[in-house]
């Protein structure tokens, strides 16, 4: 399993322990996004596991949400590019807001159009998405 940091740590943990998945590792990934780029910058890997921990394997790429797509499409097309068969699984799928109108992911919980804090991420709250500065009600 590779668990997309930060939103994909505590599902892919749930899962790892429900599914005893003792094979675990994390990828971060940046889009330094330009005015110029905007949705269309190339992905900076932060940190991603070492190829030779991928190839052969069957491999479940773990996130909570699948927004644009663009984090969940890089990290498995490097896991590709590794040697691996990956597989994309999420909490939430935004088909409405996704970039690639013909992938999806493998495995989800739910299709959604409404944005989702998380209760992992309730301290960030809705800062920066135009809601507020406020924090919402628990």
């Amino acid at each position: 399993m590779v668990m997309i940091t930060r939103g994909g740590v505590i599902p892919g943990g749930l899962l790892g322990e429900a599914l005893n998945i003792q094979h675990m590792l994390t990828a971060a990934v940046d889009f330094q996004s330009t005015r110029e780029s905007g949705m269309m910058a190339w992905p900076t890997f932060l940190q991603f596991p070492d190829a030779n921990l991928l190839r052969n394997r069957r491999t479940l790429i773990v996130d909570d949400v699948w927004g644009s797509g663009r984090t969940s499409i890089a990290v498995r097309e490097r896991v590709q590019a590794s040697g691996g068969k990956a597989f994309n699984c999420v909490l939430h799928f935004n088909p409405y807001r996704s970039l690639f109108s013909n992938i999806k992911p493998d495995f989800y919980g739910d299709v959604t159009q409404n944005y989702i804090v998380y209760p992992w991420e309730i301290d960030r709250g809705l800062r920066g998405m135009g809601f507020g500065e406020g924090q919402p009600e628990i």
